[in-house]
């Protein structure tokens, strides 16, 4: 059997059921690998600041965030890589002209383009976002991450091509109009990569757990790459397996069919 080192989770819709609450089943498999020496990575879209509270509750110190412009290796960043001021200017300005909301994220807080619109509240309260403030031009320098929100089905054609640059659709009910702003070259398969040869492991001994198609990269730059049954249609093809959904111990049956958990 491989002697696996690494694993890779997702939070929404991976660890996190759609009423925001973690399977006991979850749970156990984590502790369950951690107690067999595997460090375990919540890899998320989500900045960084707003995931304490889920790492300490599963004993987590080790990350890959915002898509994977920010790691860190047990409380030690890793790396950093910031948005272009640019292209941040550009999809604001299309934003304000058809009426989209976007948050931007840096190491520290949220800054909304507003904080009142119903839309922006329901964001704020899916994702349960607490250190939030009013976005300012001069916090563009250190932007790690963008979402943008209230968008139809064919908006995200707004926004490309734009060199370098793609949307991501959020898979989550109710928050389908909202869709990631992500660099070509930074995901979370590049956080992996970064990661794996900071600690000179291979991509073999690592396994990964996703459902979104901001996870595709992730799936690939692991061994054992696993799509949760609640996954985008689009993801499977990317995904070595395929487990059952995130409310029906996905990440459980995924690491009991490789023989780490019992």
């Amino acid at each position: 059997m491989t002697d696996y080192k690494c694993l890779f989770l997702d939070v929404d819709g991976t660890i996190l059921t759609p009423d925001n609450t973690i399977q006991s089943s979850t749970r156990d498999a984590i502790a369950q690998v951690q107690n067999k020496g595997v460090e375990v990575f919540l890899s998320t879209g989500r900045p960084l600041h707003e995931i304490d509270e889920l790492a300490k509750e599963l004993n987590i110190q080790s990350f890959v965030g915002y898509n994977g412009a920010y790691a860190k290796y047990k409380g030690k960043d890793l790396y950093q890589e910031s948005m272009d001021p640019e292209i941040i200017e550009q999809f604001l300005k299309i934003a304000k002209e058809h009426n989209h909301k976007a948050v931007l994220f840096t190491d520290s807080a949220n800054f909304f383009t507003e904080k009142d619109s119903p839309t922006v509240k329901e964001f704020i309260e899916v994702f349960h976002l607490t250190k939030n403030e009013v976005y300012s031009p001069q916090k563009e320098r250190n932007i790690l991450g963008m979402t943008l929100m209230n968008l139809k089905e064919t908006d995200p054609e707004l926004y490309q091509p734009t060199p370098g640059f793609h949307l991501s659709q959020v898979n989550i009910a109710n928050m389908l109009h909202c869709y990631d702003v992500i660099m070509d070259k930074i995901n979370k398969g590049y956080g992996i990569q970064m990661v794996l040869k900071h600690l000179g492991l291979s991509k073999e001994v690592a396994i990964a757990f996703g459902d979104g198609m901001n996870d595709k990269e992730m799936l690939h730059s692991v061994g054992e790459g696993f799509a949760m049954g609640n996954g985008h249609p689009d993801l499977f093809q990317y995904a070595k397996h395929r487990t059952t959904a995130v409310t029906d111990s996905g990440i459980f049956n995924g690491l009991k069919s490789l023989g780490l958990v019992e």
